[in-house]
């Protein structure tokens, strides 16, 4: 991912909390002279290893799912929250064209399978727990475990320990405190959640007048 260095965010823990908040993402694997990419919900694991490990699973029909059987290389795309910048927010929109901000955490590492029933279905366990940790009344795979047993022969499970992991972190750090500031205003004032997700991660930088804290 070309990443110049104002936009590099390479704190660990600021990767990871992308992960966690945005876990749908894009698996793509070089295997066999083809590129393979599928959308698929991750849960991490902060503990296991030096970068933390991802879980997940998908369909064995799927033909991806040979290259992970085969542990090819593999690349995790997650997508963080995304605003478009508009040249008017800045001192002078004269001399200023249209940008966006956003942010984006790439993970390499090389999937290892997991088929055998039980240690699969742990794996469903963990991910399914955490989303269900937001619901009023959550759901439980053991409500379901006979129909959840059949089911695990039709899907490959994998982790992916994260060898190396890229942050980018692209929240106007290239402008002037004035155009940050203007940027910030702009965004207080929009309430979609992308938007306020990004004015958050800004406010962390910034002072509301676009001074580095």
């Amino acid at each position: 991912m070309y990443t110049p260095s104002h936009f590099d965010e390479r704190d660990l823990a600021a990767q990871q909390a992308v992960i966690t908040r945005h876990p749908f993402a894009l698996l793509v694997t070089q295997h066999a002279g083809e590129t393979h990419l599928t959308h698929l919900p991750f849960h991490l694991d902060a503990s296991r290893g030096p970068r933390g490990t991802l879980e997940a699973h998908l369909a064995r029909v799927n033909p991806h799912s040979d290259a992970i059987l085969a542990g090819a290389p593999s690349t995790v795309v997650f997508k963080g929250p995304d605003t478009y910048v508009s040249p008017r927010w800045y001192v002078d929109p004269a001399k200023n064209v249209p940008t966006w901000n956003y942010v984006a955490v790439h993970v390499h590492g090389r999937p290892k399978p997991v088929t055998e029933p039980a240690a699969l279905l742990a794996l469903i366990g963990r991910l399914t727990d955490e989303h269900e940790a937001y619901i009023e009344q959550p759901w439980s795979m053991a409500e379901a475990r006979p129909y959840v047993e059949r089911l695990v022969g039709h899907i490959v499970g994998f982790t992916l320990e994260m060898e190396r992991i890229e942050g980018k972190f692209k929240l106007s750090q290239n402008r002037s405190d004035d155009d940050r500031a203007g940027v910030l205003k702009e965004f207080a004032r929009n309430g979609a959640d992308g938007v306020k997700e990004m004015l958050a991660l800004m406010r962390g930088l910034y002072t509301e007048d676009g001074k580095l804290r």
